[in-house]
């Protein structure tokens, strides 16, 4: 046995491989979950207003459902008024509206009831997040701080949701690049979508931009450029709650 599959089996893999909070074991694959799962991932911001969903051929995989399930949930989502169907090559599911009249009951049931798993999810992904960030301080070359200083850039003259997304990707996927570790890189996508929904999509809105994620992110690749790997791993210890400040807003508004 690899060490590797060793912390896999006695640790994460139970974690990360066993009852998904909002995955197929407890949601199932009928229309209505796979609606309340969309309806709650574009109520907390990981789709915005404006913002084309995935493609089916990309998001039925994501969402582990086949296509004719997942269309009939976009078709009561388009129903209810959360999305509009444009043609063309840029066309696509486009959403409108980011708390509908469905988003209650939708948050009610994919959120609430696992709120206190999905809690100590997110404790775990800011410890593998901090240690990601401590790593990537100590072994940075230039070519990463290079990427992480143009990412940040385009994040921070974003205009768009979908720009912002793209960069705050793009800057993450570079701290994972400096860390040097693969594996650490699948535990991140992986706890971001155990905690989110089942989908690997960090929340983007102009709140948690102005409030964190602009600053944090400025913070965060300034300690990993200067190699100072206790000040990397604090800020990204708290930089990524962001996910699960987005989830909390969303439960205490449906009370």
């Amino acid at each position: 046995m690899t060490p590797e599959k060793a912390i896999n089996d006695t640790w994460l893999g139970p974690v990360l491989m066993g009852r998904s909070v909002m995955g197929r074991s407890v949601v199932g694959r009928s229309v209505d979950a796979v609606m309340d799962r969309l309806a709650t991932a574009i109520a907390v911001g990981d789709f915005s207003p404006g913002e084309r969903l995935p493609p089916e051929r990309e998001l039925a995989p994501l969402l582990s459902v086949g296509r004719p399930t997942l269309r009939e949930a976009l078709a009561r989502l388009r129903d209810a008024g959360y999305i509009v169907t444009r043609r063309g090559r840029t066309g696509g599911a486009v959403v409108q509206d980011g708390w509908g009249r469905l988003s209650n009951d939708a948050v009610r049931s994919t959120l609430v009831p696992s709120w206190d798993e999905l809690v100590e999810l997110s404790d775990l992904r800011c410890l593998v997040e901090s240690m990601t960030a401590r790593t990537a301080a100590e072994r940075r070359q230039p070519a990463h701080v290079a990427a992480m200083r143009t990412a940040l850039a385009d994040h921070e003259c974003a205009q768009d949701s979908v720009v912002a997304r793209r960069s705050d990707h793009e800057l993450h996927q570079a701290v994972v690049a400096a860390a040097g570790n693969r594996h650490l890189a699948r535990l991140s996508r992986e706890l971001l979508a155990r905690v989110n929904v089942g989908l690997a999509i960090e929340p983007v809105t102009d709140e948690l931009r102005r409030r964190a994620v602009v600053p944090q992110h400025r913070a965060l690749v300034d300690a990993i450029a200067d190699g100072d790997p206790d000040t990397a791993g604090a800020i990204a210890r708290e930089h990524f709650t962001v996910a699960r400040d987005a989830l909390r807003r969303a439960v205490d508004r449906v009370g």
